[in-house]
């Protein structure tokens, strides 16, 4: 390696472990439901009995104007419902009622010691949480895993939603048929030694191109203080248990049985590949192409849109608000 691209390296990694030490000192501890951590909007709470327990599930309902729907935002994998602020806003400016809920297992809801994790099951509670407000024909929308679970809930209760928006799924291919598969053991491992250096060099790769803004340190305080606080071998646990659905239940396969309008939000600079790090022998498919999959996607879903960002990643309600806006918007049209 040349002189020049070694000191490149060097201050980009300088940089990201001098700023994830202030968030470190700056982040009071956290324990699995996030107390003490403040949303963004007033917090409910819908108790519920499932698989032999009672389960919390948080969430942020926001009142729009009357004869306007509700959006339903469903969070990815790495989050909660915390990161939606600026597009539920953005939403209730428009006039749009917003319901933000955390999924079991994420955010402020439970973290059971034991649970039986399926994209089915998390559109059920969404569902019973959605009856439960009264809420009819929602819009709704999904990013990163939250795409795979706005799909099965989409695919289980057709009738009831208006239209299916896509950001940034996870999801567009059957991760299985290229990687091997990996217990639920095999993810705590990983998950249990993970430190804040670790997340945000991720991010910062898969994220935002290397890039890095202070607004984006707010996204890694959740992590940070859970790892600083007394539950972080149980968070470490559901994140790994949330892990296999995404590998063994694939919603991809399915496009063609979609009827309600469905639009997909698409930043093409993504690269997602869960399990790029396990391939298959002789496996030669490069995962997470983004620039194809979402054409590729688009072309199965009979009353499908696309709606490319050029130049973005994974997360484009982040990375660049006002591009995605005008997308959004185009997407929402009725």
């Amino acid at each position: 390696m040349k002189q020049s691209a070694r000191c490149v390296l060097a201050s980009l990694f300088a940089m990201v472990f001098t700023s994830v030490a202030a968030v470190a000192q700056e982040t009071p501890a956290f324990d699995a439901q996030l107390d003490g951590y403040s949303y963004p909007f007033p917090v409910g709470t819908f108790e519920f009995t499932s698989q032999r327990q009672t389960l919390q599930m948080a969430y942020m309902h926001l009142k729009g104007s009357d004869g306007m729907p509700t959006v339903v935002l469903l969070h990815g994998k790495n989050f909660s419902g915390s990161y939606w602020e600026q597009t539920a806003k953005f939403l209730q400016s428009k006039g749009y009622s917003v319901l933000i809920p955390d999924q079991i297992g994420f955010g402020k809801s439970s973290k059971p010691a034991y649970y039986q994790f399926g994209f089915p099951q998390l559109a059920q509670n969404t569902r019973q949480l959605i009856e439960k407000l009264g809420i009819e024909k929602p819009i709704i929308v999904g990013h990163s895993m939250g795409g795979m679970l706005a799909t099965r809930y989409t695919l289980m209760f057709q009738p009831d939603v208006e239209r299916l928006i896509l950001v940034n799924p996870i999801g567009l291919e059957d991760y299985l048929q290229f990687v091997q598969y990996k217990d639920i053991q095999f993810f705590y491992q990983n998950e249990v030694k993970k430190t804040p250096a670790d997340i945000k060099a991720y991010q910062l790769k898969n994220y935002y191109d290397g890039k890095w803004e202070p607004a984006y340190d707010a996204l890694m305080a959740i992590h940070v203080g859970w790892m600083n606080g007394p539950d972080w071998e149980r968070v470490a646990w559901n994140n790994a248990m949330t892990y296999d659905m995404i590998f063994s239940q694939p919603v991809c396969n399915e496009w063609a049985d979609l009827a309600v309008p469905t639009r997909l939000i698409i930043g093409t600079r993504d690269r997602t590949g869960p399990g790029r790090g396990w391939m298959k022998t002789g496996v030669e498919r490069e995962l997470g192409q983004y620039q194809n999959l979402g054409k590729e996607t688009a072309a199965e879903i009979e009353n499908g849109e696309l709606y490319e960002l050029e130049g973005l990643g994974h997360m484009p309600q982040i990375e660049a608000f006002e591009r995605f806006r005008v997308e959004f918007e185009k997407a929402l049209a009725r």
